[in-house]
């Protein structure tokens, strides 16, 4: 897949899934717009990739609508327009029903829905002009229920709709897809969902065992999938939601 001179964005580019996606589209050509939530992250990401000319700084907060805004209007003014919107930027945490707060609602909604959306919104007149198209992170999680994470289910599952609808409004200028990735090993999950556990190890061991494939996915695997919806070679695809999840949603 050949993205030479493509012009890309990927919100939440400068760690986890999102930095690897950044890179595979880096290493196929493309100039790549990186996002993070701070100056800071977003320098350490570049650093990293180390692309000179190639790479634009693009940071905000995608939790808001002006900070989407801000983000895409960047990308797009340094490259003089956009091919690819990549909305990455997420969060996710796990809590009892009784434990999930407004605060938590709200902060889950504006960054995995609220700004997915807006960020595709400032986009759309440069990807209408460079028939472009936009692949959204969304989760196995918005495929199929999951108790202890009921907020990010319907976060995540938002996106898989939101997705869906926005195809069929914007085709034939723009496609539209997402991906639905399940555990995959990024620092936020260790961090997050393994290592803040009473027993790392076992924590570790029951996201190897949730999949049929019996393993967590890696972010180049999450990264060949987007890159694959967002290329010439996926030109017939629209409105797809697309699971790399070791088969967790194919049924238990």
């Amino acid at each position: 897949m050949d993205f030479t001179d493509k012009r890309v964005l990927v919100t939440g580019g400068s760690r986890g899934i999102g930095f690897g996606i950044a890179r595979a589209f880096i290493n196929a050509g493309a100039r790549v717009a990186i996002n993070g939530r701070t100056t800071q992250s977003v320098s350490a990401a570049m650093e990293k990739l180390d692309d000179g000319a190639g790479l634009i700084a693009a940071p905000g907060d995608i939790g808001t609508v002006p900070g989407c805004e801000s983000v895409v209007e960047t990308a797009n003014d340094a490259f003089g327009g956009l091919d690819i919107l990549v909305n990455s930027a997420g969060i996710g945490s796990g809590r009892p029903i009784e434990d999930s707060d407004e605060a938590m609602w709200d902060a889950h909604v504006d960054v995995n829905l609220k700004g997915t959306f807006f960020c595709c919104r400032a986009a759309l007149p440069a990807l209408r002009e460079s028939n472009g198209n936009i692949v959204n992170i969304a989760s196995d999680a918005g495929l199929m229920g999951v108790p202890g994470i009921v907020v990010y289910c319907a976060s995540k599952a938002g996106v898989v709709n939101m997705t869906r609808a926005m195809a069929l409004e914007v085709a034939p200028d723009v496609r539209v897809n997402c991906v639905c990735p399940g555990y995959v090993d990024t620092d936020m999950i260790r961090r997050d969902h393994i290592d803040k556990k009473d027993d790392p190890a076992a924590a570790e061991q029951g996201m190897i065992d949730y999949a049929p494939m019996k393993r967590i996915g890696t972010p180049a695997e999450i990264s060949q999938a987007v890159l694959y919806l967002a290329s010439h070679e996926a030109r017939f695809v629209t409105g797809a939601a697309l699971p790399i999840d070791g088969g967790a949603t194919a049924g238990r």
